[in-house]
């Protein structure tokens, strides 16, 4: 877990993991991990397409980052990682800065 003290909750990003009926990973970013996973559940105009009609649908992770380009950055690495990789980060998120994929 980052430093929890570094992290502003007005300006705090998340990385998240959603998994789909077909057990894939969904890696997106957002401010408000709550809201946002419910928008995919909805199915509605804001829901990932990559996610409409594939429920029902499990939040796997989210994890805190200080701000968006930091989110951005880390959505870019977590896509690029074989699905493997996503499953070990789920169960032991302090991988990202094992594998040197968090930079602060």
């Amino acid at each position: 877990m980052p430093n929890n003290s570094k992290l502003n909750p007005l300006n705090t990003w998340f990385i998240y993991l959603v998994r789909n009926n077909c057990n894939a990973l969904y890696t997106g970013i957002t401010t408000d991990v709550e809201r946002r996973f419910a928008e995919h559940q909805s199915g509605g105009p804001k829901a990932a397409k990559a996610l409409k009609g594939k429920g029902p649908l499990i939040l796997e992770f989210s994890y805190p980052v200080e701000n968006r380009v930091v989110a951005s950055q880390l959505e870019y690495r977590i896509k690029k990682l074989p699905k493997v990789k996503k499953e070990q980060l789920i169960h032991c998120p302090q991988l990202l800065q094992e594998w040197g994929l968090l930079i602060l």
